[in-house]
């Protein structure tokens, strides 16, 4: 019996990773923008349902396999991304923090709607991109769509990372990131890095929707609400502007749900999304990676 439990619990385990490497995906470009701007874009979720449809054309409709399909919504997410960053946002950016937060959230429901217009609210059963083909690990089973799902996420992770800390884009980010005033004044061009942050940002999101298809079979156009919710609960839980903080904040976040959800119930596994959120919020409000910064008034 407790060999039964333990079978089971690594099983739940592996689901937890595939589901919560695409969370990690969302949080990275919450973070990010964060990280830059000082804003929640509660827009991102949304940017990753319009990704998901990207990839649902590319595949019915262009006849492409998964990898260009999954290129062709990453492209077409960073163009929306910036121009989001371009009309949305940068008009607004000297306003009080919850002019951009209102902003934000008209940004949101403004492409859930249009979407939901133009597409119908019917959902949309995402095509078969890989066989069904199943391996066995042991007593555990790990299926090919999490295979490449796993892989891609930890692939865009690692380019993420090596952009961030090695490019000349990257260490501008940091520059303007930490002071945005003094890298102007140093010769870099903000708005520039602002808008390469937006586009990576939603690039990474639109890839996330991709795979969501992929794995769920399924689309429409709500479904980036709840999921960009838990990826801030994600990006919270790892420390808000802190890029592995939403990695390891989205890995988590995914394997307590596949958890909840198998030894519990899945009513449940929302709730401990926030559940997670609250706690965080009390006990650690930097997240676990983030460490506190006195500011001087």
């Amino acid at each position: 019996m407790e060999a039964n439990w333990w079978v089971q619990a690594a099983q739940q385990m592996i689901n937890g990773v595939s589901l919560g490497s695409i969370y990690a995906l969302i949080a990275l470009g919450y973070t990010m923008v964060y990280g830059v701007m000082r804003l929640i874009n509660f827009a991102h979720g949304d940017i990753y349902m319009l990704g998901a449809y990207v990839g649902f054309f590319a595949t019915t409709v262009g006849g492409m396999s998964f990898f260009p399909a999954l290129l062709t919504a990453m492209v077409v997410m960073a163009i929306v991304g910036v121009l989001v960053e371009r009309i949305a946002y940068r008009p607004m950016r000297n306003s009080p923090k919850i002019a951009l937060l209102i902003t934000a959230i008209g940004v949101s429901l403004f492409i859930e709607y249009t979407t939901m217009f133009i597409m119908t609210p019917q959902p949309r059963t995402f095509p078969p991109v890989f066989e069904n083909t199943t391996y066995h690990v042991g007593p555990l089973l790990i299926t090919l769509q999490q295979l490449v799902i796993l892989g891609s996420s930890l692939a865009l992770m690692v380019i993420l990372t090596y952009i961030v800390q090695h490019t000349k884009m990257g260490k501008a980010m940091r520059a303007v990131s930490y002071d945005a005033e003094a890298a102007r004044l140093m010769g870099i061009h903000v708005d520039r890095v602002i808008s390469f942050t937006f586009a990576v940002g939603s690039g990474l999101a639109g890839a996330a929707g991709v795979l969501v298809g992929v794995y769920y079979n399924a689309i429409d156009p709500l479904m980036g609400i709840m999921p960009g919710l838990k990826a801030f609960v994600a990006a919270v839980l790892g420390g808000v502007g802190i890029i592995p903080g939403a990695m390891f904040g989205g890995l988590i976040l995914g394997v307590v749900e596949a958890l909840v959800s198998g030894f519990i119930s899945s009513t449940f596994r929302d709730a401990a999304a926030f559940t997670i959120l609250i706690l965080i919020l009390l006990i650690k409000p930097t997240g676990l990676l983030g460490r506190t910064e006195r500011e001087k008034v």
